[in-house]
C-alpha cells in the first residue's frame, strides 16, 4: 500500500507537470507579442503552497498597478521546484514567462533533485524574504528556545521537527540548529511534510515535539493562542512580530525562505532588461508595499551581479548542511 502511495503521487506529480508545461507551450503559441502585454508566471509547486501564494500576488499585483495588461500563473508542482525548473530549462529563449523561485530550490538543488540548476537559468530578481519560526504547542511543557534545546540535547532521536519538504529552508534550518547546538546533524529527527496544514496538525496532535514553519503560515495559530513561537530565523526582529531571533537567545543561525523570479535561458538583452523593468515597476508600487506587510514578507530586492552571487553564497550553505545532515 506504501508502494501504491508513493507511486500515485509520483504520477500525480507528473501529471501536473505535464498539464503545466502544455499550459505554457499554449500560451506561448498564441501570437502574443510581449511580456508588457501577456506575462506567464510558472509556479513551480502545487496550488496553494509558498511558491503558488507568491505567484499570486505577484500576479494581481501586476495587473492593479497596470504593470502588465494580462498575467497567468501555471503549477508545475513537484522535487522542491526542480520540475518545474527542468521544463523551464526547455523553453529557451521564452520572453514572456518566468520562474518563482527561491530558497527551498536551492536546497533541493543540493540533495541533487532534478538535472538542472541555477546555471542553466538567468536571475532577474529577489524580492521578498520569509523566515521560518520554531513552534510548539501552546500547551506544550517547552516554554521557550533554551527548553526546546534542553529537551532536545537529552534525546536527539526521540524530539521530532516536523516542517516541510527535504531540503526546504525548515529542514536546513532544522539541521544547523543541532549543528550549532551541540547535536549531531545525523541525529536530526525531521519528518517533513507536503503540505502546511499536516504539520500543523501533526504538531497540535503531539505526535511531533515541534514544527519548523514559515511565520505567515503560522502567525494566526500563534495570535490565536493555539501555537507558541519559541525564534524567528531572521537577523533581526520583524516590525510588529514579537518573536525573539535565534541569534537574540544566543544560536547564530539565520535563514531565509527568499523569493524571487528567474528568466529562461537564451533570453535576449533586450528582453531582460524588460523583465528587469516590470519587476522593478511592480516592486516600487503602492499595492506590492501593502502585499509585503499583508504576508508578513520582508523587502529584499535585489538583481544583477550582486543576485548572483547570492545565489551562489546560498548554494554553498546548503551543500554544507546537506553534507552535514547526511543527505
Amino acid at each position: 500500500m506504501q508502494r501504491r502511495t508513493v507511486l500515485q503521487g509520483a504520477f500525480g506529480a507528473v501529471v501536473a507537470a505535464t498539464t503545466g508545461a502544455a499550459l505554457v507551450g499554449a500560451a506561448r503559441s498564441s501570437g502574443r507579442a510581449e511580456a508588457r502585454s501577456t506575462l506567464t508566471l510558472i509556479a513551480p509547486a502545487a496550488p496553494g503552497g509558498g511558491w503558488d501564494g507568491f505567484a499570486r500576488e505577484a500576479q494581481q499585483v501586476l495587473r492593479s498597478a497596470q504593470v502588465v495588461n494580462n498575467v497567468q500563473v501555471v503549477n508545475i508542482p513537484g522535487a522542491g521546484g526542480t520540475i518545474g525548473l527542468s521544463q523551464f530549462v526547455g523553453m529557451t529563449g521564452a520572453e514572456d514567462t518566468l520562474l518563482v523561485t527561491g530558497g527551498v530550490m536551492v536546497g533541493a538543488i543540493a540533495l541533487g533533485e532534478g538535472d538542472a540548476s541555477f546555471e542553466d537559468v538567468t536571475p532577474v530578481a529577489r524580492l521578498a524574504d520569509d523566515f521560518a519560526a520554531l513552534v510548539v504547542p501552546a500547551d506544550s511543557d517547552i516554554q521557550d528556545l533554551d527548553g526546546f534545546l534542553e529537551t532536545w540535547r537529552a534525546d536527539p532521536r526521540g524530539t521530532s521537527i516536523g516542517g516541510g519538504s527535504l531540503g526546504s529552508i525548515d529542514h536546513l534550518l532544522s539541521g544547523r540548529l543541532a549543528q550549532l547546538s551541540g547535536i549531531d546533524p545525523k541525529d536530526l529527527n525531521y519528518i517533513a511534510y507536503s503540505g502546511g496544514g499536516e504539520a500543523l496538525n501533526s504538531l497540535l496532535s503531539h505526535t511531533t515535539t515541534a514544527g519548523c514553519s514559515g511565520y505567515n503560515e503560522v502567525s494566526d495559530q500563534i495570535e490565536a493562542g493555539t501555537l507558541r513561537a519559541l525564534a524567528i530565523s531572521s537577523e533581526e526582529r520583524l516590525p510588529g512580530v514579537d518573536v525573539p531571533t535565534f541569534r537574540e537567545l544566543g544560536v547564530d543561525v539565520a535563514m531565509s525562505n527568499w523569493r524571487g523570479l528567474l528568466a529562461a535561458p537564451g533570453v535576449s538583452e533586450e528582453a531582460l532588461a524588460e523583465f528587469l523593468a516590470i519587476v522593478t515597476e511592480m516592486r516600487d508600487s503602492a499595492e506590492w508595499q501593502d502585499t509585503l506587510t499583508r504576508n508578513d514578507w520582508t523587502d529584499s530586492f535585489l538583481t544583477g551581479e550582486e543576485l548572483e552571487q547570492y545565489i551562489a553564497d546560498e548554494s554553498d550553505v546548503a551543500e554544507d548542511i546537506v553534507e552535514d545532515l547526511g543527505l
